[in-house]
């Protein structure tokens, strides 16, 4: 076999719910992940974070940035009237009528950013965004400038959630989000290396959470048609009450964590000539 070619798999929603983050550290240790998003503002944050800090040697671990779960660090009286963060509709409409303060949006982004090194004792490897946020108009201004003030230009890489068209559109599951998803992030990219943050080039793994296509070809999908420096997405973890709490659609999750764990995984990266990696290049 020839050299292989690396890939990031990122588990998504570190500290959502302590049943996520246990499935996300099983992965992990059996070197079936290579990077974790962390949702800094949920409780089960700072119970997990000690637990990942053995492997931070053979995972990315980065702040999964999040204004749409949950409740904030802090008061946010405009997006956040009553105590707790909107759905993403209202969200994504304040967005793209330009409605978010910015001085409200940047003071949460400090706080889980300080949150994140609070817990885990240093900078974040990389930030990406829960539902993608991180993109929105409003907010990836206010990620950029929080992550350059902090001096984090050059350590820190930023995900970018488009793909190539050409890509996007030979994944048939998931295509729509994808579309929609690369159109909020036209440009985002583009003002993450202006400012010194390397991103990703390549990116897949949207899918249906109703478990209405078969896991492994979620996946297979997910692992093809790849971009130069790929990141590929994917939701694990155990459920339990914490988790059916905040969300009524859960059975994926242990689907795709049981997959991963598999044979059959194993053997679709050996297949492909693929690595997993924590690395963007």
């Amino acid at each position: 076999m020839g050299s292989l070619r690396n890939v990031i798999l990122c588990a998504d929603d570190f500290g959502l719910a302590d049943g996520v983050s246990r499935g996300i550290l099983e992965l992990a240790a059996m070197g079936r992940l290579s990077a974790t998003g962390a949702m800094t503002n949920m409780p089960g944050w700072r119970r997990a974070a000690p637990d990942l800090k053995p492997l931070k040697e053979r995972i990315a671990v980065g702040l999964h940035l999040n204004f749409t779960v949950g409740v904030p660090l802090g008061e946010m009286p405009s997006l956040a009237a009553g105590g707790v963060f909107p759905p993403l509709q209202i969200l994504l409409a304040k967005a793209l009528k330009r409605q978010l303060q910015a001085s409200e949006i940047a003071a949460e982004i400090a706080r889980q950013l300080d949150a994140f090194t609070q817990a885990f004792a240093e900078a974040p490897a990389f930030v990406d965004g829960h539902q993608h946020v991180h993109v929105l108009p409003g907010i990836r201004q206010a990620l950029i400038q929080a992550l350059a003030a902090r001096g984090y230009a050059g350590r820190t890489w930023l995900r970018d959630p488009s793909d190539r068209a050409a890509s996007v559109l030979r994944r048939p599951i998931g295509r729509s989000k994808a579309l929609v998803v690369k159109a909020l992030a036209k440009g985002f990219a583009r003002q993450a290396h202006k400012a010194g943050f390397p991103t990703n080039r390549g990116f897949s793994g949207f899918a249906p959470l109703d478990l209405s296509f078969p896991v492994e070809r979620v996946f297979g999908e997910a692992f093809s048609h790849l971009g130069p420096h790929p990141l590929v997405m994917c939701h694990p973890g155990y459920v339990d009450d914490g988790l059916r709490a905040l969300d009524p659609v859960v059975e994926s999750r242990i689907e795709e964590l049981n997959y991963l764990k598999s044979d059959a995984f194993r053997e679709l990266l050996e297949h492909r000539g693929l690595r997993l990696s924590p690395e963007i290049a």
